[in-house]
């Protein structure tokens, strides 16, 4: 069983634009939510896709399982997507042997930028750089599923911009 240990922050500044590796696109979906699962669907720069399951109350440590599917399927998927699908570019930067997945949101929550590092363990300490905000690891508002999926979290956080078209 894989575990997903991550920590989620607001980005303070354009700091991390000059350490950026790489970037992909994607659209992200809920297909179905309860509170401690979701199943998840990204199509990943318009060319493969993936379904996630992720089981786990806590936003530092779940279990995470992650399968390659076809992108006709997750076209499909998107169809019946529980609110709103989410658009956003992940750059992923790497900082003192740590990598940070920095999403840039579009679409709907266009101009909010957060930052999420995966370790290895909870014990893990990794060095933060300085272009990084508040830490939101424990605030529910800023999980993926949530801004997908809660109306009056979408007023709060979002522009109301439409869904994209597939």
């Amino acid at each position: 069983m894989a575990k997903e240990i991550e920590r989620k922050f607001l980005v303070a500044d354009d700091g991390w634009k000059a350490g950026v590796g790489t970037t992909s696109k994607f659209l992200q979906a809920y297909i179905a939510t309860g509170e401690d699962r979701s199943i998840r669907v990204r199509i990943i720069d318009g060319e493969r896709a993936r379904l996630t399951i992720k089981l786990g109350r806590d936003l530092l440590v779940r279990d995470e399982f992650e399968y390659d599917i076809p992108v006709a399927d997750a076209e499909e998927l998107m169809q019946a997507a529980i609110g709103i699908v989410l658009e956003k570019s992940r750059h992923r930067v790497d900082y003192r042997g740590f990598t940070f997945e920095v999403d840039e949101f579009a679409g709907f929550y266009h101009g909010l930028i957060v930052a999420e590092v995966e370790m290895r363990s909870t014990e893990d300490r990794p060095d933060l750089p300085a272009w990084l905000g508040r830490e939101v690891t424990g605030d529910k508002r800023y999980s993926n599923m949530a801004m997908a999926t809660n109306e009056d979290l979408s007023a709060e956080l979002g522009h109301g911009l439409s869904n994209p078209p597939l």
